[in-house]
């Protein structure tokens, strides 16, 4: 068997890199780590982290097909992000002028998670601890 440690990292392309970087650094306030143009891809990549630990890897390449999302497509769902206060992160985002889906209750766990989408209309939920 594998022993794995822990999740290194989730690789995201986009489709509009400045808009990307903007929403991921400035809105959700990941921090960069590390940006490089890689000249040969015509590619940007972007490291960024949450909390000092490493954790997006944004890429930028000329074209990328769009992924399907709606229904849901095979492949990664959704990136989720734990929060403390559910109300304060929907306030927060909406004051940016990002529409926030209803919040619902986990049927499990009875915590309150909600969704949001990125530039590129990937899934992000937030968690309430």
């Amino acid at each position: 068997m594998i022993q794995l440690k822990h999740i290194h990292h989730i690789a995201i392309i986009c489709s509009d890199y400045e808009k990307s970087k903007q929403f991921y650094t400035e809105i959700l306030g990941l921090e960069i780590v590390r940006e490089v143009y890689r000249e040969e891809r015509k590619s940007y990549k972007l490291d960024l982290a949450l909390n000092g630990n490493y954790c997006i890897e944004l890429f930028s390449f000329p074209n990328p097909p769009e992924r399907p999302s709606t229904p849901e497509a095979q492949g990664l769902r959704h990136l989720a992000f734990a929060v403390e206060d559910l109300n304060q992160t929907v306030a927060f985002l909406e004051s940016k002028s990002i529409d926030v889906e209803p919040i619902r209750i986990d049927e499990f766990t009875q915590k309150r998670f909600t969704f949001i989408a990125d530039p590129d209309r990937l899934p992000i939920e937030f968690y309430e601890l």
